[in-house]
């Protein structure tokens, strides 16, 4: 019995130092490049001028919007709700979709008027 546990631990510590075996160090690879530092500069400032290959539409060039609202009703409806204190109000933020009354658009008028 005692022989056999003998076995048992040398056979696993035989298995664990395989196991336990670290890779080598190469050191540092040497470049492996043929173009010259300039070649390779003029490259980078060739890249960083160019438009980036990796954002959306990169290759879509301009896209044109052909809009048939005049400026001016564009212009007063982005003043109105800019103006509205309610504007950004989400009836989804209070409790079962329920917008408390304290918070309903107001009865009264927000633009102004001149005095007579």
């Amino acid at each position: 019995m005692k022989t056999s546990k003998i076995i048992a631990a040398a056979a696993l510590t035989l298995f664990a130092a395989a196991g336990a075996q670290a890779e080598t160090y190469e050191g540092v690879h040497a470049p492996t490049s043929i173009a010259s530092r300039a070649e390779v500069q003029a490259q980078a400032v060739t890249a960083a001028h160019s438009a980036d290959p990796f954002a959306e539409g990169a290759n879509s060039g301009v896209q044109v919007i052909a809009s048939t609202a005049d400026r001016s009703v564009v212009r007063s409806e982005a003043v109105a709700s800019a103006h509205n204190p309610l504007q950004s109000l989400d009836r989804r933020a209070f409790y079962r979709d329920q917008v408390p009354a304290q918070y309903r658009k107001a009865k009264v008028s927000f633009t102004r008027q001149a005095a007579l």
